[in-house]
């Protein structure tokens, strides 16, 4: 008896200890945590708000949150305002990436903040879409499932493998599969649907289940997968993480660590809350998903009104020097000069589009758009059939599911709400400025400065043409007369 008492004194006595020691540790990392976190927010670069932060610079970033409807600020808004010709090279394969490519003038990709610094920080201007982080969840749990669906037309994963072998050999291009997140999350899902249609198969299982979002039999159901260790490190707060420039594809060295200790000590996640709402704060503009036609009017009128300005600017410019060319065409052997610039002319005039003729071109593109992208999701959820996502079969989901959702990402939806109140001041100031033009009541322009400056300069490179001009023929008459 005296030796089971003891054993069972021991074993309490070791249990303490274990404890204190467990504590300690536990202490100690999070002291560790707290200064690395700390740390990497007082060096965190661009936190200081820039003059003139609304002035279209050389470079454009499009930091593409995934999930926002950036693929169809893409393909509608820049696609008319760039050329493909000043598009970054493969701008979503980071591998392949390179930001110095001569006339290199826009980048959209999914990478993070980080890829700053890749870039010259004073030339380049950051756009980007935030959403409602429960949609957002919704929408890549639906994505990543859409995609993955379509392999299922293949009996297995080998031969999934062998044509994507076939497919890459051949065409050497990037494909979903290698951006992010969808590198991570789409094969995820592609082994979770044969494994589960094998199981079907195997057992001669259905699903009987009405709700799209739980039918364990056909799809992982949405309350796995937000607790999955997969969508912890890469959905969930994923907007914050991403501005932070702190996401699993980041290019800063710290950017692992920085993450874990936020993910294991969620009270440090206030100090990349904090850089990320500076960093929108010297944003050119940031846009809402859920306010789609206003966010595109302050595109149209942010973004496209500047970069009409700019080519408005250079074809003046263009026409100005070609009527000096033709001038000096007398004295200049070069009869090529003149047939440059008019093409050069007529070049920079079909690249002119007004804010209004922007807006019309948006919205049949739009339109365009969302008809092929349904087509494609109709044909792949199919494969995965009685499974129907939808707005409406989002209702059916309980409000449980919901609320972890919320709790899951805290920091994504306190930069939402941040995002929203700088919207709606942004919105209201644009819609100012918008009345005073119609009423033809000059205002501060804070561009006109940068316009007075390139007339300047363009009129200098006249003068400085004409004085040339000028001086060859001089020499020219001298040379006959002697």
């Amino acid at each position: 008896m005296d030796c089971a008492l003891k054993c069972v004194a021991l074993l309490v006595l070791l249990g303490c200890a274990f404890s204190k020691i467990s504590a300690s540790l536990v202490k100690d990392d999070y002291e560790h945590c707290k200064n690395t976190v700390n740390k990497w927010a007082s060096s965190s670069p661009d936190l200081e708000v820039k003059e003139e932060k609304h002035r279209l610079r050389d470079l454009l970033f499009f930091l593409h949150v995934p999930r926002t409807g950036g693929r169809t600020y893409f393909h509608c808004f820049l696609r008319k305002l760039y050329s493909s010709s000043l598009e970054c090279p493969r701008s979503y394969d980071k591998l392949r990436f390179d930001p110095s490519k001569h006339n290199c003038r826009l980048l959209v990709t999914h990478d993070d903040y980080s890829m700053m610094s890749r870039l010259p920080m004073e030339k380049t201007s950051v756009v980007t879409i935030l959403r409602n982080p429960i949609d957002r969840v919704f929408s890549t749990y639906e994505f990543s499932i859409e995609v993955a669906a379509r392999f299922l037309v293949h009996p297995n994963l080998t031969s999934v493998a062998r044509m994507a072998g076939r497919l890459r050999s051949k065409q050497g291009g990037v494909s979903t599969l290698d951006i992010w997140p969808w590198k991570y999350l789409v094969p995820w899902m592609r082994e979770d649907l044969f494994a589960r249609r094998d199981a079907r198969e195997l057992q001669g299982l259905y699903s009987r289940s009405n709700d799209s979002y739980n039918m364990e039999d056909t799809v992982m159901p949405l309350h796995e997968y937000i607790n999955d260790p997969i969508a912890r490190d890469i959905i969930h707060n994923g907007a914050t993480f991403q501005i932070a420039g702190l996401t699993n594809n980041s290019y800063i060295a710290e950017a692992h660590e920085v993450r874990r200790c936020v993910l294991k000590h969620q009270t440090l996640g206030e100090y990349v809350l904090e850089v990320a709402k500076k960093r929108l704060d010297n944003m050119l503009y940031v846009g809402l998903t859920e306010d789609h036609r206003e966010s595109a009017t302050m595109f149209a009128n942010v973004v496209g009104a500047q970069k009409r300005a700019r080519l408005q600017n250079i074809t003046r410019f263009v026409d100005l020097v070609s009527i000096i060319l033709a001038a000096l065409q007398n004295s200049s052997t070069d009869q090529n000069a003149s047939k440059i610039s008019a093409a050069q002319i007529i070049n920079a005039k079909n690249e002119h589009m007004t804010v209004g003729r922007l807006m019309e071109a948006y919205e049949t593109c739009i339109s365009s758009l969302r008809r092929t992208q349904k087509q494609r999701r109709t044909a792949s959820l199919k494969r995965i059939s009685p499974a129907n996502f939808s707005k409406e079969a989002r209702l059916d989901v309980p409000e449980v599911v919901l609320q972890q959702i919320k709790s899951l990402n805290i920091l994504d939806m306190e930069l939402y709400r941040y995002a929203q109140s700088s919207f709606s001041k942004q919105h209201k100031q644009m819609m100012r400025q918008l009345k005073l033009q119609e009423k033809d009541i000059k205002f501060d322009d804070p561009y006109s400065a940068a316009s007075r400056n390139f007339l300047l300069f363009t009129i200098s490179i006249i003068l400085l043409l004409l004085f040339i001009g000028l001086f060859v023929k001089r020499r020219r008459t001298l040379k006959l007369k002697l």
